[in-house]
């Protein structure tokens, strides 16, 4: 049986009275890729800002690796292994590829040089632009670098929060690409992404995330074929 990096029980999450999240719970195993789909508002980036400390719940629990991190800091979140891609980006565009890189592994004390070698391996463009300012990359290398910034701190679990948000077709191919070799190496995945489309494709298992609430779950490819999936995310439904 897989062990349980992540447990979600009964999360809450609320704003100013009004309910984002209304009570939903998951699991994330040792291993996987598991998305959260969903349309806009649905409470999916509420969720994972919840996880990561950012925002503070209205009940529920947040359980990393058998400990109990609701509420926690941010920092501390990130201490245990706990790395999110933010939606957006969030790199720094006045500091380089190199500086960005080196700012993700900001807690920790050894030495980075194979780190940083095994993320230009996942993104050769993030090396020949080692020296260039994070403002000055496409959306495209941004992604990268935000995705390359959260390795950095030598992640247990990696969320990603719409890392296909603005991006081009052939783009989003390639950084969906990455996220399946960096699963492979051993890392354990949680997706957020409205793409469902290629999020299915990648994941293991998935939830469908709707008003607040957690409407169906399966395998990836089980979401795939399911006709409401297919009306309401994917554009096509069974005949």
């Amino acid at each position: 049986m897989s062990e349980k990096v992540l447990q979600i029980e009964d999360l809450k999450v609320s704003y100013g009275g009004i309910e984002a999240v209304r009570g939903i719970s998951f699991d994330v195993n040792a291993g996987e890729i598991v998305t959260l789909i969903g349309a806009n508002g649905a409470g999916k980036s509420s969720t994972l800002r919840t996880i990561s400390g950012l925002v503070k719940p209205a009940g529920g629990k947040v359980i990393f690796e058998g400990a109990d991190i609701t509420a926690k800091d941010p920092t501390s979140i990130v201490s245990k292994g706990l790395m999110m891609v933010p939606e957006g980006r969030r790199i720094f565009p006045n500091l380089t590829v190199l500086e960005n890189l080196r700012v993700g592994a900001y807690l920790r004390k050894d030495d980075l040089e194979a780190d940083i070698e095994a993320v230009y391996g996942y993104f050769p463009r993030l090396k020949e632009r080692s020296w260039q300012e994070g403002g000055t990359l496409s959306g495209g290398e941004q992604q990268m670098l935000a995705v390359g910034r959260a390795l950095m701190g030598r992640p247990k679990l990696l969320m990603m929060d719409e890392p296909s948000l603005g991006l081009a077709p052939i783009v989003v191919q390639e950084i969906f690409n990455i996220i399946r070799r960096i699963n492979d190496a051993g890392t354990t995945v949680l997706l957020i992404e409205q793409n469902a489309n290629m999020a299915l494709h990648v994941a293991h298992r998935a939830y469908v995330i709707e008003n607040g609430k957690i409407a169906m779950e399966g395998t990836g490819a089980e979401l795939l074929e399911d006709e409401k999936v297919r009306a309401a995310y994917l554009g096509s439904a069974s005949k």
